[in-house]
């Protein structure tokens, strides 16, 4: 047992004896599937706090030979598989983390070196009989072990793609580490499994790839490992009810990363929140807000209007295929987006193309990195005005009303925009921001005898009396009056019938005097 090579299992013990333990053993049946085959390479890229780095410690301590762990393994998923006695502490692990050697380097040669170092001090510990070659390096002598022992290695690295994001700009430095990655891991014998995780997908070189043995799972496209990228709607249902925590605010607040059709939830958003009996932006507590103003600043392809379209609670189109995986080479927008989908900050659904922001804890740290650096002021002076907006509203305060309005509508639009129903109906949804604490926002609902453009319903756990549904329709160079009436006419409300009233919101805009006009009116229920 070594530091590096064949690791104990005390980092998994310890998982397991948190309160709040999720099982995710069932990946070891998929990597078990891949041993020693063509497909034993796998680099899986997710944001910071998804968990990657409790399921390295859990294959360390499934693989390893410096320890014996059926004792963790035996009531987990994995024991009712039928290769789990096959491959339990049967290997040889080396099981590293990247950014531990990188930060207590001068460059990256030297990264490497010291890594080789200390991964050869094990084996002399360990294979102390075998006899060691150290100029020969780290390649050759894990061949001398292995054509000695005939046992393979299962390789494990954490924040493998660290050297990208800390050099970024450094070509060659970036070409010596994938260099030596690839000389290490590609082609060798003594490879069991190669198990990679970090942020970023694999580093691309013109068309080809500089670790093309790999297979990728991301936030793009997890294939089959997507319920061991987060916490899955079943898993934070069944924590919900065991902790007394409310399931339809947990989901307002985390829920919304979309992979292979599954939702996903921010592993360390939901176990802060049961911990702490609360809801707030606990991932966004360990990153800064200068990372997403770092890139949202940039304005390629006009991101400014992608972003605000977004906070609105709208989706947009984007290409992720030609984002080189890396933080500098940006071409447009989409280079862009697809950057933040790897970090976490938006969410990608493959069927339609499309990225969006997935939650409440990530909505608001749009709004806070705004707020803290100056950027685009109009969006979120639109967006702090958006409470008194819903207050004046809930209110019956029409004038007010279309006051807000009219001032969002000329803060937001621009001239080209300005005079166009999709632009009137965007302002809507972003000058009514901070309403979805309240509500869920629904566009073109169907109702009664047709589609009414926007409909408010309160939350679950929110007090319907204090927060009544809200039915908006709009027109343009019409009258606020007329939406009202058709409103009623076709019966729209009549979807609403589980409430006792609600407000009935007419707004119309008039193209030629830019104005807006403002009619509200409560609306009771029949018995």
């Amino acid at each position: 047992m070594g530091i590096y090579l064949n690791p104990n299992n005390d980092r998994f013990r310890q998982a397991l004896n948190s309160e709040i333990y999720v099982d995710k053993s069932g990946l070891i049946s998929v990597t078990n599937k891949k041993i020693s085959t063509e497909q034993k390479y796998i680099c899986v890229s997710r944001p910071r706090r998804f968990g990657k780095s409790m399921n390295l410690g859990m294959l360390a301590a499934y693989y390893s030979r410096g320890c014996e762990s059926s004792g963790l393994f035996d009531n987990l998923a994995i024991a009712k598989e039928g290769s789990y006695k096959m491959h339990l502490n049967q290997y040889n692990v080396i099981y590293v983390n990247m950014q531990e050697f990188l930060s207590g380097s001068k460059s990256i040669q030297n990264m490497i070196e010291n890594l080789t170092e200390c991964i050869m001090i094990d084996f002399e510990d360990d294979f102390a009989d075998i006899g060691f070659h150290v100029k020969l390096g780290l390649t050759y002598n894990m061949k001398r072990v292995y054509a000695k022992t005939g046992i393979p290695f299962v390789i494990l690295i954490d924040e493998w793609d660290c050297v990208m994001r800390e050099h970024m700009n450094d070509k060659d430095a970036l070409k010596v580490y994938l260099d030596f990655l690839r000389s290490w891991l590609k082609d060798q014998d003594y490879v069991a499994l190669a198990y990679m995780t970090g942020i970023l997908p694999i580093k691309k070189y013109g068309t080809h790839s500089a670790l093309n043995m790999f297979d990728e799972f991301s936030m793009l496209d997890s294939e089959n490992l997507q319920r061991y990228i987060g916490f899955t709607d079943d898993e934070v249902r069944k924590l919900c009810e065991e902790y007394s925590a409310d399931y339809v605010e947990m989901k307002a607040w985390y829920d919304g990363y979309k992979l292979e059709g599954e939702d996903l939830y921010c592993p360390r958003s939901v176990v802060r929140a049961i911990d702490a009996k609360k809801f707030r932006g606990f991932w966004t507590e360990t990153e800064t807000y200068e990372a997403l103003a770092n890139y949202i600043a940039m304005n390629f392809d006009g991101l400014k209007d992608v972003i605000e379209k977004l906070l609105a609670g709208q989706e947009q189109t984007v290409d992720t295929r030609f984002f080189t995986n890396d933080m500098i080479t940006f071409a447009n927008a989409d280079d862009i987006l697809t950057l933040l989908i790897h970090l976490g900050y938006l969410s990608y659904h493959s069927d339609r193309r499309t990225v969006f922001i997935p939650n409440r804890e990530i909505s608001d740290e749009f709004v806070t990195c705004m707020k803290a650096t100056g950027l685009w002021k109009e969006t979120i002076d639109t967006v702090l005005a958006s409470r008194q907006l819903l207050s004046d509203t809930l209110k019956g305060n029409s004038q007010k009303v279309a006051e807000a309005i009219e001032a969002a509508h000329r803060r937001n639009s621009s001239i080209i925009n300005y005079n166009n129903e999709q632009s009137l109906r965007f302002i809507i949804l972003i000058a009514y921001y901070y309403a979805r604490e309240s509500y869920d926002i629904i566009q073109e609902m169907p109702g009664g005898d047709g589609f009414a453009d926007i409909v408010f319903i309160p939350k679950p756990f929110v007090d319907a009396t204090a927060f009544p549904p809200l039915v908006v329709e709009l027109k343009w160079n019409g009258s606020a009056g007329s939406a009202i009436a058709q409103i009623k006419d076709k019966h729209y409300p009549d979807v609403l019938t589980s409430y006792k009233d609600s407000l009935l919101v007419g707004i119309n805009y008039d193209k030629d005097s830019k104005k807006h006009e403002c009619v509200i009116e409560k609306y009771e229920m029949m018995p």
